[in-house]
Order: C-alpha cells, then sequence, then structure tokens
C-alpha cells in the first residue's frame, strides 16, 4: 500500500540513500548504506586519523596488488604514475587530484579482491579530500610513486608496503609536528 511505500522512501531518506526535493521528486543519491554511514563517521575527521586509516588499507592494497597485478593492470599504473608525474608538473590541484585518486583506485582493483576494492570505493570520498588536503597542504616535495609502482610491477610485495607505509607515516608524523 501506499503507507508503507511511504515509510519505506522516508526511511531510505534517512539513511541517507535517497534525497527528497520539493516541488521536484525523490531522487536516488547513493546505492550503499555503508558508505552513507562512514562518509557521515567521517565527515569532519581529522587529517591524521584518515591518514591512518588510509596507511592500513593502502599498505595490504599494494601488498596484494604487487602480488596478483596483471601485465594490463601494471600497464596502467605505470601510465598512470606517469600521468600523476605530468599533473604535479602543471600544478593543477584538480588534475593532480583526481590522477592520484585514479592511481590509488586502479592498485585497489590490481588487488584481485572485490571485497577489498569495494571498500576501497566505500572510503573514496574522505580519500579524495585526504589527497587534496595533502597535495594542497605540502609538507615535503612531491613523491611521484614511482618506487611504489615498480615495486607492485617486480612483484615485491614488501617493497610495495614500505613504500605506502613510509609515505603516509611522512604525511601522518608531518601532521602531528604541526599540532604539538
Amino acid at each position: 500500500g501506499r503507507n508503507t511505500i511511504r515509510e519505506a522512501v522516508q526511511s531510505l531518506v534517512h539513511a541517507g540513500m535517497l534525497e527528497r526535493r520539493q516541488g521536484s521528486g525523490t531522487y536516488v543519491i547513493s546505492d550503499s548504506e555503508l558508505g552513507n554511514a562512514m562518509g557521515r563517521q567521517i565527515a569532519g575527521a581529522h587529517q591524521r586519523d584518515v591518514l591512518e586509516v588510509r596507511r592500513s588499507l593502502e599498505m595490504e592494497t599494494a601488498r596484494l596488488a604487487a602480488l596478483r597485478r596483471t601485465p594490463e593492470q601494471t600497464a596502467q599504473l605505470r601510465e598512470l604514475r606517469d600521468s600523476r608525474s605530468a599533473a604535479y608538473a602543471s600544478g593543477e590541484l584538480d588534475a593532480m587530484v583526481q590522477v592520484d585518486l585514479a592511481l590509488h583506485r586502479a592498485i585497489a582493483q590490481a588487488t584481485d579482491n572485490p571485497v577489498l576494492a569495494a571498500l576501497y570505493e566505500t572510503l573514496l570520498d574522505a580519500i579524495t579530500e585526504n589527497i587534496r588536503f595533502n597535495f594542497e597542504h605540502p609538507a615535503h616535495d612531491d613523491d611521484s610513486h614511482h618506487a611504489l609502482v615498480e615495486a607492485i610491477a617486480d612483484g615485491d610485495a614488501r617493497a610495495a608496503v614500505r613504500e605506502i607505509d613510509q609515505y603516509l607515516s611522512a604525511l601522518i608524523g608531518d601532521i602531528v609536528e604541526e599540532d604539538a
């Protein structure tokens, strides 16, 4: 009945999956309840906290990508790494963020783990904002991710994990120093 439909729609509005627009209708704004819940939790989070989550997630992502990447994925990672370097050289912030994010998403896809890739996608908004913050507040010279991509390409899981750990740990350390 209509009341059941109305209640169901209202529940989806409260879950953040639908949005009602007066005079226009009801629109789907998300297909992931988990993504919405995580987005609300992360909104306004301290950059250090987001970096710590990224470090733990991306270390495993890099490790698995090094073990499971295909030749096609390796070529894509190298292409994205080079595009990232070109975007950084151009100084265009939006391009830098977009290509850096594309590189990290490609690494997540190279894990051949759909659950891990979906988790990464769920955190995409927070990761995007964190990447933007890191480019807007550079604490050191840009890391081109050359060594990370080559470690993955070489199948060296330990080196890939080490690269992510060093890069993100340095960013965490810079934020902790700023707060002190």
